[in-house]
């Protein structure tokens, strides 16, 4: 017995009574269809079953070598063992990450192009209002990976070991306590800038070239305090040589248990400002967001990506595409709100 008829076997010639012409059977209606469904079945299975159908390019806007690159390579490590097709990391910094978005947001919605997202992606958003890409638009959420573990410390020579102790301190002394951070527009200077305006603190900001330079400042004895990234400040706070007054991410790091979260003290550090995730371009068919989403969560929950983090004092905080969604449209109005508070444009 034949499920689906010839389509000349499918019109009813009878007609309809009282009327002319060819009609459709109810029943002559629903055959079609399932028909229909039937036929289209296998190409949507063939299209699902065929991805990743060439190698897959992670557009990265961070150096070789970097903490984030490692991340990153590890992820693509562990598609590609998955997959059974090449995974790359492409590096590309500088421009405040939009070397690296561009290309992303203009390349084929088929998911084999993806963009490692860091701080630096809604950072730039805020700073920047012409860019060559809609942040939101021109994008697809896929994964959120995680927060860098960004860091409150001072030196010893203050006497303070606790945010109370050093707020009181430079309200006691307004104008007088250096903070240095990283280059004007990165985590560490809005971390900073953000920490002083809702502590209401007035103190000189110095922005440097990176984060150890920074650090090196308060080392040296020619600035007071800095935020930056725990593992570049975490040898010197084991020695003494830097006093940690507060991680500044949800919750506390295994690293530094002791140490309270910024958001302790203050609700305004209760959510993480930025997060490091991947996003592909707009209009990639869900079912491919979903499976490359599955593939990155299962990698983030890996024991071994988790010491990786851990390590480096990054915490994990996977996030699925809508969740992840979410959390990069707050964040996004979280910083242009800061940006704007705070009278910051790129020049």
């Amino acid at each position: 017995m034949r499920v689906c008829p010839n389509w000349f076997d499918a019109f009813d010639l009878r007609g309809a009574a009282g009327s002319t012409g060819w009609a459709w059977s109810a029943t002559t209606r629903a055959i079609l269809t399932l028909c229909v469904a039937l036929a289209a079945a296998p190409a949507v299975l063939h299209a699902q079953q065929k991805f990743p159908a060439k190698p897959i390019r992670i557009v990265a806007s961070t150096t070789a070598g970097s903490q984030p690159d490692g991340l990153a390579r590890f992820i693509a490590q562990k598609m590609s063992e998955t997959w059974g097709v090449p995974v790359v990391v492409d590096n590309r910094p500088g421009g405040g990450g939009t070397l690296a978005a561009s290309p992303v947001a203009k390349a084929a919605p088929d998911g084999h192009t993806l963009l490692y997202a860091l701080p630096n992606f809604v950072i730039s958003a805020a700073m920047q209002p012409s860019q060559p890409f809609d942040p939101i638009k021109d994008f697809a959420t896929v994964a959120q990976i995680g927060v860098s573990t960004n860091i409150l410390v001072a030196t010893p020579t203050l006497g303070v070991k606790s945010v109370k102790e050093f707020v009181a301190l430079a309200h006691a002394q307004p104008g007088k306590l250096i903070l240095s951070t990283s280059a004007a527009g990165s985590a560490s200077h809005l971390s900073g800038l953000k920490f002083n305006l809702t502590a209401g603190i007035k103190a000189v900001q110095v922005a440097y070239k990176g984060g150890p330079d920074s650090m090196l400042e308060v080392l040296g004895g020619r600035a007071h305090y800095h935020t930056g990234t725990l593992g570049v400040t975490l040898p010197f706070i084991k020695e003494g040589k830097l006093i940690a007054l507060a991680v500044i991410t949800p919750q506390r790091t295994p690293v530094l248990p002791d140490t309270p979260t910024l958001g302790e003290t203050y609700a305004e550090f209760k959510r993480p400002e930025t997060s490091h995730g991947l996003l592909v371009p707009a209009g990639t068919p869900r079912p491919l967001v979903n499976q490359i989403a599955k593939e990155v969560l299962r990698i983030v929950n890996l024991p071994e990506m988790k010491e990786r983090m851990q390590t480096i004092g990054f915490g994990a905080a996977p996030a699925g595409p809508d969740e992840y969604h979410t959390i990069l449209r707050g964040q996004h109005e979280a910083m242009a709100k800061l940006v704007r508070d705070a009278g910051l444009r790129a020049k």
